[in-house]
């Protein structure tokens, strides 16, 4: 795909959120976009859409700069949209646990941290054989993963305050 190159290089400048997401996974959604805003058909072949890229216009390069900033608002939507499905997932099972007072979860988590932390205190104080490393490694990296997990349903985590940390900063800068 040589003939991306220059079309790629071009909408970098102009609208960098679509010349990025032109070559990874949200490729197709961004080439539509692109080729609407350049005021092409939405099927247009990839080949005939990066010419147009290259040869555009002061008032196409105008609307691509505003169809980047629509692209970079829906995906922050979309990003907060994820964040809530999730926050409300986290909730739904604490209500749950809440309710049925059970004691699995946090018999688990004691588990869980006694392992990890136990796992920890081995791998410092022994001298592990080389053929064990690698497995005591992965499964030390697993541990460290669940209690996140685990720590994360008790107490929350900081994605919720670095999501109302850039709107606060979006609505400091209004």
């Amino acid at each position: 795909m040589d003939f991306w190159s220059d079309a790629k290089q071009a909408l970098g400048a102009v609208a960098p959120i679509l010349g990025t997401a032109v070559g990874g996974p949200l490729g197709g959604t961004a080439a539509r976009l692109v080729a609407s805003a350049l005021g092409l058909d939405p099927s247009t072949p990839a080949q005939q859409l990066a010419a147009a890229v290259t040869s555009a216009t002061p008032d196409q390069l105008v609307a691509l700069k505003n169809a980047d900033r629509d692209f970079q608002v829906s995906l922050k939507n979309l990003d907060l949209s994820a964040e809530k499905i999730a926050a409300d997932d986290r909730a739904s099972a604490r209500n749950l646990e809440a309710s049925t007072h059970d004691w699995v979860p946090g018999t688990l988590m004691m588990l869980l941290t006694g392992g990890f932390f136990g796992l920890i205190a081995y791998l410092a104080s022994h001298d592990v054989p080389v053929g064990n490393r690698d497995l005591l490694n992965i499964m030390l990296g697993s541990l460290g993963t669940a209690w996140t997990g685990g720590v994360t349903y008790y107490y929350g985590s900081s994605v919720g305050a670095a999501v109302k940390d850039r709107a606060i900063g979006a609505l400091m800068q209004r």
